[in-house]
């Protein structure tokens, strides 16, 4: 009966409480223990790309989750950064203070698992020695808290560059710092770390821990003493995501016949329109001439027909079959709302949580496209090709949507929506096809009675936004006085770029290289036929030329981001420090944007 789904789906407040017991302040009492993630590395390790991303699918997957950042609260009780001296091991009162807000960061993740609800939180930060780590041992001892430990170690100098370049350079640290400058001190500020770094220890040390190694970005794990459900998870997802650059492209199929008369669900197949907007699909991926593209779409016959025409071989997955729409299956929203009145209105109240009679609802669908997440993350270059529902589930865990916005984000016909993976987040761009169709769009009903909040469980699957970070000036007054305002550190310089010449004499250390190329790399230099300008913002690291010029080669290079020319001129860095100290041990170099091309024929 109707009453009886209605009681189904709300928990009324006026007959029970929110949580069926509480522990103090207002924990629901549950029998698996909260869980503290623990991030350890040297900076520029993607500690806070894995934390980001591993909130963002827990959140998804109905786990409440949220990052305590260690850096945000270290920026917020010392308003000005001035070098990497604050992080040198003997500068106490700089040492005194990141104590101090690591203690206020253990002290708000104790406030979000125990009153706030939250069932994980990531604590982000090095913990690079095991002080740090048996500190937050014990915090987790005394707060009956699972402690689980996410360690990554990169020694790749090219992904130790572009995460530098991609995000520390633009963090506020260096708000008004070059580029250049940005780059040497934050490379100097990782020495400061590695000097104290003890790495977790599988073997001896912390064989009794909970934990994975993630080594070289996801080339190899190492897993040690996995405990629970929520381990097991974090473990599988982290094992199937990586950082290598994709796209991932979104779109419903082509419309069907079904659609134009707005029915719901069934196995119809493409109008004209439809075909028309098949082909207009193939020449756009043709286009794009994207390298090992895969192509899925669902078991449904308008999604099939949709890629067709493409040429390309494609997986067909259940899982991104449309949301069964059960005994209102074929069935237009008129006659759905005069057959059955009560079912209209209840998914009105709450489109997430409702579930078609002998059908599904959003929250089921979520769990089926689970496995589908899991794939696209493992991908590279993806299509998916299925429909409204099931692009909705897609589009909140890539946009970090939660289950109140996702039942009504907008995926119209004929548009394919183009996902780029960045830093720490996802950029969206909404590509239009020019074939019209129907619009299937259904908005939220402004005047409709919302029934009671569910009861949101710990094993339900409930997608949360990843919540905001909402750190004001952190509390580390009250644990002990700390001189913040006069720091003995030596201050970074602003914008005021390198003066030439750079005179170096005997072997060239890395950083005096980098200094180097990064000043060439920021400078326009004279076109010649060794180099070529795409764009009249792009500019040419000076390595790739130097490589052509020690080959004895004349080729046309262009590097066309900054990442792409940190990967070479970190992959081949420790070649031209060889070259230098062999060649001219006892020669004083000057380097100049005049002389930079006869610099080049001179080396070679």
């Amino acid at each position: 009966s109707p009453v009886a789904r209605t009681q189904s789906f709300y928990i009324h407040l006026t007959t029970l409480q929110p949580y069926p017991t509480l522990l103090g302040s207002g924990a629901p009492n549950f029998a698996n223990p909260p869980t503290v993630i623990v991030m350890v590395g040297l900076p520029a390790r993607g500690k806070t790309y894995m934390s980001k991303k591993l909130t963002r699918y827990l959140n998804w997957i109905g786990m409440p989750t949220k990052v305590f950042n260690v850096g945000e609260y270290r920026r917020e009780a010392v308003k000005n950064y001035s070098s990497y001296d604050f992080f040198k091991p003997d500068n106490e009162c700089a040492v005194k203070i990141r104590e101090q807000c690591a203690l206020a960061a253990l002290r708000d993740v104790k406030s979000y698992l125990k009153d706030e609800g939250g069932q994980v939180a990531v604590f982000d930060a090095t913990n690079t020695t095991r002080d740090r780590r048996d500190l937050i041992l014990k915090f987790g001892s005394e707060n009956s808290f699972k402690i689980f430990f996410i360690e990554s170690v990169c020694d790749d100098p090219s992904v130790i560059a572009s995460n530098i370049m991609e995000v520390k350079v633009s963090c506020p640290d260096y708000r008004d710092c070059n580029k250049t400058e940005a780059m040497l001190d934050f490379q100097r500020r990782i020495e400061c770390y590695k000097t104290s770094y003890q790495p977790l220890d599988p073997d001896e040390y912390d064989r009794d821990l909970s934990f994975i190694k993630v080594i070289d970005v996801g080339r190899r794990f190492l897993v040690n003493r996995i405990q629970d459900h929520i381990q097991s998870k974090i473990v599988y997802y982290l094992m199937n995501i990586h950082v290598q650059p994709r796209t991932i492209y979104l779109c419903r199929h082509g419309e069907s016949t079904d659609n134009l008369e707005g029915r719901l669900g069934s196995d119809s197949g493409l109008s004209s329109q439809g075909k028309q907007f098949s082909a207009a699909l193939a020449r756009f991926v043709e286009e794009q001439q994207l390298k090992d593209l895969k192509v899925f779409t669902s078991q449904l016959c308008r999604s099939i027909q949709t890629a067709e025409h493409l040429g390309i071989p494609y997986e067909q997955w259940k899982a991104l079959n449309e949301i069964d729409a059960g005994v209102c299956e074929d069935m237009t929203y008129d006659e759905v709302k005069e057959k059955f009145p009560e079912e209209f209105a209840l998914r009105d109240e709450d489109k997430y949580y409702y579930r078609y009679p002998a059908g599904e609802s959003y929250q089921d669908l979520v769990q089926r496209v689970e496995p589908v997440i899991m794939e696209l993350e493992r991908s590279e270059n993806v299509l998916v090709i299925s429909h409204q529902a099931v692009m909705r589930c897609l589009l909140a865990y890539f946009l970090d949507k939660s289950a109140d916005e996702m039942p009504y984000l907008k995926c119209p016909l004929h548009t394919v929506l183009k996902l780029t993976p960045v830093a720490y987040g996802c950029k969206v761009e909404s590509i239009s096809l020019n074939v019209e169709a129907v619009n299937t769009h259904r908005d939220r009903p402004e005047e409709v009675k919302r029934g009671p909040g569910t009861l949101i469980r710990r094993n339900s699957v409930t997608p949360l936004t990843s919540p905001e970070s909402n750190i004001k000036k952190p509390r580390i007054d009250d644990l002990d006085e700390a001189p913040i305002e006069n720091l003995p550190v030596a201050s970074l310089a602003l914008c005021s770029p390198p003066h030439l010449p750079l005179a170096l004499t005997g072997q060239v250390s890395s950083l005096e290289a980098l200094e180097i190329l990064l000043f060439l790399d920021t400078h326009t230099l004279p076109v010649s036929s060794a180099c070529f300008f795409t764009h009249s913002f792009l500019v040419f690291s000076s390595f790739p030329l130097l490589l052509a010029a020690l080959a004895g080669q004349s080729l046309p290079v262009s590097i066309c981001s900054v990442q792409a020319r940190f990967f070479l001129l970190f992959s081949f860095l420790h070649a031209v420090q060889h070259f230098f100290s062999s060649n001219f041990l006892n020669t004083e170099i000057h380097f100049s944007c005049h002389d930079y091309e006869q610099l080049m024929t001179d080396l070679y």
